[in-house]
């Protein structure tokens, strides 16, 4: 699982609002400013880093 280094203020917003991923307020924000915990962003590039990997999902 990657882990991602959120330590730079830009990633903290003193407005919470609702995640992307599971609707609970978080004050962190994304490389592209939508609120996302930490968490629920490393998870979802994880599944979909592994959904990317399978059989048949050639890009070329």
């Amino acid at each position: 699982m990657p882990l991602l280094n959120w330590r730079d203020s830009k990633h903290w917003s003193d407005t919470p609002a609702p995640c992307v991923l599971c609707d609970k307020p978080t004050n962190l924000r994304s490389d592209r400013a939508k609120p996302v915990h930490k968490v629920c962003a490393e998870d979802w590039i994880d599944s979909h880093a592994a959904a990317s990997a399978e059989p048949g999902n050639d890009r070329g």
